[in-house]
C-alpha cells in the first residue's frame, strides 16, 4: 500500500500524533466521500505564538485560534493545502468541552479537511452544517484515541 500525501510537522511544539495511519485514511476516505482527489496535505502542529504570528501576517487578525487553513489547490475538486493547529488552543479547549485532546484534534483536523472541501462556516446556518459535517466524519474513525 502506498504512502498518502498526508504529512504531519511540528513548529514551536512536540505532539506525537497516534495511530498516523490510520488518521491518514480517514483523512483520505473522508475526502473521497466528498468526491475530492487528494494531492498534498499538510498539518502542522504549532504553538499559540506560532499561530499568532501566521494569523497577523496572512490574515491580519490579532487573536490566538486553533486552526488557519490555508487552500494551494490550482483545480477545483483537487485537495492541496496546508493546515496549521494550535496544540496549546486544542489542550485549552479540549479541557473547556470536556472531551479528550485527541478527539479534540482529531474535530479540527477534519474541519480544516472540510474546509478544503468547500464548507464554509462564517454564517449560523455554515456554522452548523459544519459542526454535522465534522460529527459525521468522527463517527467514522476506525480508531478513537491518539
Amino acid at each position: 500500500m502506498k504512502k498518502l500525501p498526508i504529512n504531519f510537522f511540528e513548529e514551536d511544539t512536540t505532539y506525537d500524533l497516534k495511530h498516523k495511519n490510520a488518521v491518514r485514511n480517514w483523512i483520505n476516505t473522508t475526502i473521497e466521500e466528498e468526491k475530492h482527489q487528494l494531492q498534498e496535505l499538510n498539518f502542522i502542529f504549532c504553538s499559540d505564538t506560532y499561530l499568532l504570528s501566521i494569523n497577523q501576517q496572512y490574515l491580519n487578525h490579532d487573536t490566538f485560534t486553533d486552526i488557519i487553513t490555508f487552500d494551494n489547490s490550482e483545480e477545483k475538486g483537487i485537495i492541496y493545502g496546508d493546515i496549521f493547529i494550535s496544540i496549546d488552543r486544542i489542550k485549552e479547549n479540549a479541557k473547556t468541552f470536556k472531551v479528550a485532546v485527541s478527539d479534540e484534534l482529531h474535530r479540527v483536523i477534519i474541519h480544516g479537511t472540510l474546509h478544503l472541501l468547500g464548507y464554509p462556516d462564517k454564517k449560523k446556518e455554515e456554522k452548523a452544517k459544519m459542526t454535522e459535517m465534522e460529527d459525521f466524519y468522527l463517527a467514522k474513525r476506525a480508531f478513537r484515541k491518539g
